[in-house]
């Protein structure tokens, strides 16, 4: 969703006769798009600004948008006196006139409005990425985790109108992209504070799959508790929508569960997973992890290792709990010790590295179907991805950038599958 805020506010900026350039001592305005949900992310914002106010002059106005200026608010101000405006979550509309206002005025500004009012110029994006695209669906959060900020950084939830949705897919297919990403602090509950709209998540599935030429079509990310079986039968069923569902479980226990917020339990969990997997049997899971919640017991992780090795999920972000700022979970007591949350992260992280290798090597010698991204790093191979999200990298000219090919899998490399376009005979061999 910052990517997008972001692609979205260099649109305007670019509209409105700025340039964007790649080094900030040229530059005239400087915006930290940020994101609270990891203290380190917001540690890095904060390490930069202060040595952007220890520099001997000031060259350039800046700005600060997105959720830390949310979180923060107005006391960035006093903490970066050289700062000259903070911009909420829910006012990227009105960076323009707060940059013209800067300029005429001198003056600092602060705007973070705690409601979003849908009125973006999605259509403006300036997108770096010609093959795929984000799309904003359901802003804000109604489900208040403990440890997380983003219902008091990014506001309740507000959907965005079906139409305009599906015309920006169909701008989107029309202008040569092949995948858009459906984005939403939970998509699943995209459309419930509307109901005269009558549009639900997986309406609105049905109706990109239906109305538009886009190829792939992919959400993120979700909450269990709104996962539907009409949901799973549209991953199922639609031929755009990619056989990929991030499925968060956060903890494997039903009290951490609880603790958390998270509005279900272990076992209900399980019964989900189990009902996607009838629906969709080729379907692939991410997930995410955290470790070391606060009062979490050496028992209670082992039944989050569990589930774990018992669900195996293709991506798993795992992470060690840290507080956050303005979540119900800062009041408690953070009593799980550092070593003990880095030796239960470290424990995750190679049980999933090996269920990766595991899965991985499933692929080999069979024929997936791979969209073609760019070149990699040192411009040699080509790079995409499966539709379950696996990463492939190939042999083959810029010509093939933008398409959908059958590859061969013949290897992988850490976390990358290796292939090979193959020639009609391999194919007819494989299938």
């Amino acid at each position: 969703m910052n990517e997008l805020d972001t692609e979205i506010m260099a649109g305007q900026l670019v509209k409105k006769g700025l340039t964007p350039v790649h080094d900030e001592e040229s530059a005239d305005l400087l915006i930290f798009n940020t994101c609270s949900i990891r203290d380190l992310a917001e540690r890095k914002v904060m390490g930069k600004l202060g040595l952007l106010g220890r520099a001997a002059k000031k060259h350039s106005i800046i700005g600060v948008t997105g959720c830390m200026a949310m979180a923060k608010k107005d006391t960035l101000f006093r903490k970066f006196p050289h700062l000259d405006f903070v911009l909420g979550t829910n006012n990227i509309t009105d960076l323009e006139a707060i940059v013209d206002e800067i300029l005429y005025t001198n003056r600092q500004i602060h705007k973070t409005d705690d409601r979003f009012e849908e009125n973006l110029d999605y259509l403006i994006a300036k997108r770096d990425n010609q093959v795929k695209a984000h799309v904003s669906i359901i802003r804000g959060c109604d489900k208040y985790c403990t440890y997380c900020v983003v219902p008091y950084t990014r506001g309740e939830e507000v959907s965005r109108s079906p139409d305009s949705i599906v015309d920006e897919c169909k701008r989107l297919a029309d202008t040569g992209y092949k995948e858009v990403t459906l984005l939403g602090q939970n998509v699943n509950s995209y459309g419930k504070d509307r109901p005269d709209w009558g549009c639900l998540f997986h309406d609105l599935l049905a109706r990109i799959d239906r109305e538009t030429d886009i190829k792939r079509v992919r959400f993120m990310t979700s909450h269990p508790i709104d996962i539907t079986p009409e949901l799973m039968q549209a991953v199922r069923d639609l031929p755009s929508l990619c056989e990929f569902v991030h499925f968060p479980l956060q903890a494997g226990s039903s009290r951490i569960l609880k603790k958390m917020h998270r509005i279900y339990t272990r076992e209900q969990y399980f019964e989900k997973v189990a009902m996607l997997r009838q629906i969709v049997p080729n379907v692939s899971l991410g997930t995410d992890i955290i470790v070391g919640f606060p009062t979490e017991t050496d028992e209670e992780f082992e039944e989050t290792y569990a589930a774990m090795q018992e669900l195996r999920f293709s991506i798993a972000f795992i992470y060690a709990y840290s507080a956050r700022k303005g979540t119900p979970a800062k009041r408690w007591k953070d009593d799980i010790p550092e070593e003990v949350k880095q030796e239960r992260l470290q424990r995750l992280l190679d049980l999933q590295a090996q269920i990766g290798k595991e899965e991985r090597q499933k692929f080999l010698d069979t024929t997936v179907e791979v969209l073609i991204e760019r070149f990699n790093k040192d411009g040699k191979m080509l790079k995409g991805r499966t539709r379950c999200w696996k990463k492939v990298i190939l042999e083959g000219d810029a010509s093939l950038i933008g398409t959908l090919q059958p590859v061969q899998v013949h290897s992988f490399h850490h976390e990358t599958l290796l292939g090979k376009i193959p020639q009609s005979n391999d194919l007819l061999k494989i299938v």
